[in-house]
């Protein structure tokens, strides 16, 4: 997990502060927690769904495959939840605030949330086969609308949660428990 802090993380983090304060803190960024009722209400609603939809298409795609990455125990699937708690609020800094934000104020909502969602989409395929690359299309394309169509102020708040949510269904937690229920 290291590396993946230095070289991925730490990068979208730097990038996202310094284009935050080279903007004079602009509420597009989504930094602030806007609405803060309709955010954390949001989050309360998608944060189980997305958990949930994720664990169903691992659970397809592990099919597919024939094989199912999962923690070798609860512990480890609380210390991946615990990375993933960090790497979705960045993410969406990153993707929602900085790309789909910034996008959304040059070139209007809809592109910014186009162009935000291939690239979130995309960039997954760095790592993952082309399979587990669109299933992100499933957590990018709900998300980009909520930032973009949520009543207030934009916030990545509510989408943040949501992502951890949806990331822990996908990947350790959601696997460990498809193990452990002898789904796969």
């Amino acid at each position: 997990m290291l590396p993946d802090l230095l070289i991925r993380l730490l990068p979208f983090a730097v990038v996202c502060a310094v284009v935050y304060l080279a903007t004079s803190r602009a509420s597009w960024f989504g930094l602030a927690p806007g609405q803060l009722g309709v955010q954390l209400l949001f989050s309360l609603i998608a944060a189980p769904v997305m958990f949930v939809a994720a664990a169903i298409a691992q659970l397809w795609l592990a099919r597919r495959r024939g094989s199912l990455s999962a923690p070798a125990g609860g512990a480890d699937a609380w210390f991946q939840a615990s990375f993933y708690v960090l790497n979705g609020p960045i993410e969406e800094a990153f993707f929602r605030g900085l790309v789909q934000g910034g996008l959304g104020v040059v070139l209007g909502g809809p592109a910014g949330f186009a162009i935000a969602t291939a690239a979130y989409v995309l960039y997954h395929r760095l790592g993952w086969p082309w399979a587990d690359t669109l299933a992100t299309a499933l957590v990018g394309m709900p998300l980009g609308l909520a930032f973009w169509l949520l009543p207030g102020p934009p916030s990545i708040l509510g989408v943040s949660i949501a992502h951890v949510a949806a990331t822990c269904g996908f990947l350790g937690p959601g696997p460990y428990l498809l193990r452990r229920l002898r789904l796969v």
